[in-house]
């Protein structure tokens, strides 16, 4: 088996996946795109959208700068920028990955609203149409980056050590556009829609997405910046760090056989381009028959497609890559299903919690009735319950691939095993992103059919539609918390090898991580501590921005006569203003301490500690995580339950609570778990950055 064809073929992967992506993206915007109010409204979202992102990719270019000049002079001493270079286009491509999500989202979102006209079965093929494309976009752009790196540096000749190393800025560059934009849209998003919400709704009386509503353009594009453009920049960092984490690991695990060594390095990048082949036929598979309108039924057809046709090329790819070394073919093929069979797992479990068709969803809605205050208890305890049974699956899973590939007598050998397992769990990336973009597009579409004044029945079909949108999102969420665990936890492993290779070269002992060992200890809490702190400063934000949309919202009721009456134009440029100007302010703190916090433990405290750092910050933002992204989706669809008409329906006491619930979740689900996901992985990353200057000790001797 040569290697470089194997890298070429999935260089081929990567661009089918975003040549069928174009031809998505083609194909839907030839579609209709509705009246002229239809029309006006989506082209307030796009101009509304484009505005902020681009502002957004002005502030973080200059940040990107500075990391990259840093990077350059730090780790390629001004010589050949290998490490900055890989940053640069992880940066590029990640921030791509959320430009094409959000540009398709405000163009797909009108024309899912007009495809309604038509029946519940278009708008669904519409709206997903517009989430594929965004999800083959992210694979794609994910595994061009890492093939054709690899195909650079082989050309200039590097060892695979040395391209390893340099690939870690890819993961960083990634991850740093990722946590900014997913703080930055989660901000936007949220500010708008909870103070649009309350105004709008608890004070005002007025419905979902109505024209007299302040904040509804700036709440309809925030949907797009965060959920679009911040998914598609997190999924494309979660993507490609686990790749990179594997990769990593097989290098590590079997570095002394150099021909095993190159096979597990790139075995997930076949693994990575095989999955991708397998999510452009998924697509195909979401549809929904004749008469049917279970549309979460439709979407699980296409996830069960690719989980099924991966599976059949994992067990080609594993065999013709192991058969003939010492390594069990079998073990590894069995450890890539249990990566599938946990996101599927992940997908069941979260859906039950998430879904209006369940007893949680339920429960939430029916004490609502009783005021504000049960409903958030009722929602709190499902969010914490909600954390067993993915913590159980994660760690069945991730015991079950150590010890089918190594066990306790080839440590190293499990560890690979748990990486390809998280990398068969990312296999499904490109299905599992155009699942849940499809969420935002169809809540764009019911605003757009609200705010165009369209007949009811066009918007019980986005409601409809929506409603599985919010599952759909909370999905996504808990699968890309799940997954970033496993990766961060690969990573962990990554640092603590490299750690004991350089202080071999330097003559000194292996490190011990000992939880008796006072360092350890305190890494350990510092590290748990810092999920819990970076939430307080993403939900202060959302807090403070929402508190200046309230009174522009409640300022216009009073100064601008005719608004609730229909017959005068709110100014919805304000409220616009007020949350681009708040994101954009707020996003840059939590980025800063991500890079800063583990540099600091490090020369301070010295590897020890910051391994403890590393790993309680996987433990408890991976908890974090889960609880926040579902208890913040139970509430919202807890108030959609009783939007259908159940416990008193819209208006009623019981809505009236369930609203104030829902604006209390939508910085739960929407800024602080999600960005929980890049943060841990930051964390991870720059440790093996900084890893060279902290092996021997830290500043202080430790």
């Amino acid at each position: 088996m040569h290697g470089q064809i194997v890298v070429i073929l999935a260089l081929i992967c990567s661009l089918a996946a975003l040549a069928y992506s174009g031809l998505l993206a083609f194909g839907l915007l030839k579609l209709p795109s509705g009246n002229p109010r239809m029309q006006e409204v989506a082209l307030a979202i796009q101009e509304g959208a484009s505005a902020y992102l681009g502002r957004q990719t002005r502030t973080l270019a200059l940040v990107g700068a500075l990391i990259f000049i840093a990077l350059w002079a730090s780790l390629d001493n001004f010589k050949i920028p290998y490490v900055a270079l890989c940053f640069a286009v992880g940066a590029a491509f990640s921030a791509c990955a959320g430009m094409i999500g959000m540009q398709i989202s405000v163009r797909a979102n009108v024309r899912t609203a007009q495809a309604a006209e038509t029946g519940l079965g278009h708008a669904l093929q519409t709206s997903f149409k517009g989430g594929a494309v965004t999800g083959l976009a992210v694979v794609g752009l994910g595994m061009l980056g890492l093939s054709g790196f690899y195909l650079i540096y082989q050309a200039l000749g590097l060892e695979t050590d040395v391209f390893l190393k340099a690939i870690i800025g890819y993961g960083f560059g990634a991850s740093l556009i990722s946590l900014f934009a997913r703080v930055g849209g989660g901000i936007y998003t949220k500010a708008a829609d909870v103070g649009g919400d309350l105004v709008g709704k608890v004070i005002a009386g007025l419905p979902e997405d109505d024209p007299r509503n302040p904040a509804c353009i700036a709440d309809n594009v925030g949907d797009n910046v965060g959920d679009c453009a911040g998914m598609g920049a997190d999924l494309f960092e979660t993507y490609s760090v686990t790749l990179i984490a594997a990769m990593l690991l097989g290098y590590f695990a079997f570095q002394t056989e150099a021909v095993l060594m190159q096979r597990a390095v790139l075995y997930p990048l076949a693994l990575g381009g095989a999955a991708m082949i397998a999510s452009i036929i998924a697509t195909w598979f979401v549809r929904l028959p004749k008469g049917s309108s279970k549309v979460m039924a439709a979407m699980y057809q296409g996830l069960a497609a690719s989980a099924l046709l991966s599976a059949g090329a994992f067990a080609l790819i594993t065999n013709v890559f192991f058969e003939q070394t010492e390594l069990s073919w079998l073990r590894l093929y069995l450890a890539a299903l249990v990566g599938l069979g946990v996101m599927l797992l992940i997908t069941l479990i979260t859906e039950y919690y998430t879904s209006t068709k369940f007893k949680p969803v339920k429960f939430v809605s029916e004490q609502s009735r009783s005021g504000a205050a049960t409903n958030m208890i009722s929602g709190l305890a499902v969010g914490m319950q909600s954390t067993l049974a993915p913590i159980l699956v994660i760690c069945a899973g991730m015991l079950l691939a150590y010890y089918l590939v190594g066990g306790r007598s080839e440590p190293l050998a499990g560890i690979y095993g748990i990486a390809i397992a998280a990398t068969a769990m990312l296999s499904s990336c490109g299905i599992v992103v155009a699942i849940d973009s499809f969420g935002p597009i169809t809540d764009n579409a019911g605003g757009i059919a609200e705010m165009a004044q369209l007949d009811p029945e066009y918007r019980a079909i986005t409601d409809e539609l929506d409603a599985v949108g919010n599952t759909t999102k909370a999905v996504t969420k808990g699968y890309a918390i799940g997954s970033a665990g496993l990766a961060a936890l690969v990573l962990f492993v990554s640092y603590t090898q490299e750690i004991d290779l350089l202080r071999l070269q330097q003559g000194q002992p292996k490190l011990v991580y000992l939880l008796s060992d006072p360092l350890v200890l305190t890494g350990l809490f510092i590290g748990g501590m810092l999920p819990f702190f970076f939430s307080s400063l993403f939900m202060n934000s959302v807090g403070k921005a929402a508190g200046k949309v309230i009174e522009e919202v409640k300022r216009q009721f009073e100064e601008i006569p005719g608004i609730l009456e229909g017959t005068a134009r709110p100014e919805y440029g304000r409220c616009v203003d007020i949350v681009t100007q708040a994101a954009l302010k707020e996003m840059i703190l939590p980025g800063l301490l991500a890079i800063l916090a583990p540099a600091l433990v490090g020369f301070v405290l010295g590897p020890l500690a910051l391994g403890g750092l590393l790993v309680g910050s996987i433990l408890t933002g991976l908890l974090l995580g889960i609880f926040t992204t579902t208890a913040g989706a139970t509430w919202d669809n807890a108030k959609k339950y009783i939007e259908l008409g159940y416990f008193g329906g819209k208006g009623s006491e019981a809505h009236q609570a369930a609203v104030i619930g829902d604006t209390v979740g939508d910085p739960f689900k929407d800024t602080a778990g999600p960005a929980l996901n890049p943060m841990i992985k930051i964390l991870n990353i720059v440790a093996l950055l900084i890893v060279s200057w902290i092996a021997g000790g830290s500043l202080l001797g430790l």
